[in-house]
């Protein structure tokens, strides 16, 4: 039996992805092809009532959202590396509130982050961490596009559906 996973994602636009996705095709391939560069924006344990979820998507208004980050940082005790947001990410967490309303009262926050090496199939070694440091990587990224992907496990995330962030009247 094929197990599929589904998620709802932010993807980094290529202008922003670039050193991103040398920096992930170099240190961690294997995440490398199999998504590209993004934020998640609601994992597959909160989309289990996904017809509600697609109509809250469809009425969405909701102007795009831009995400300041911080440093990279390490973790999972050392062994991946990632791009976390820094302050309050307000419009994420109100993104995240209009996606699971009348399905989810209040959901948990989410940091919002972008994973440059992904602790299952890599490993960031000191050296590879200094080497990573030295890149210049952006500090704001506006997002306009939500993205619903699926994935068969273990294979390539594969968009199924995508909503554009905009206000209407």
């Amino acid at each position: 039996m094929d197990q599929k996973r589904i998620q709802l994602t932010l993807f980094v636009d290529e202008e922003h992805s670039i050193i991103m996705e040398k920096i992930r095709r170099e240190f961690n391939p294997a995440q490398y092809d199999l998504i590209k560069s993004h934020v998640t924006l609601c994992r597959e344990d909160e989309l289990d009532k996904l017809d509600k979820i697609m109509r809250n998507l469809i009425r969405l208004n909701h102007s795009p959202i831009t995400i300041e980050f911080g440093s990279m940082v390490r973790f999972s005790e050392g062994k991946g590396l990632m791009v976390p947001a820094f302050g309050d990410n307000e419009p994420f967490q109100k993104l995240r509130a209009n996606i699971l309303k009348g399905i989810v009262e209040n959901p948990r926050k989410r940091e919002p982050h972008i994973t440059l090496m992904h602790p299952r199939n890599s490993i960031c070694t000191d050296a590879i961490f200094e080497q990573v440091k030295a890149h210049k990587l952006p500090h704001k990224i506006e997002f306009n596009k939500i993205s619903l992907i699926e994935q068969e496990m273990g294979k390539q995330w594969h968009i199924l559906e995508e909503f554009d962030l905009k206000t209407i009247n």
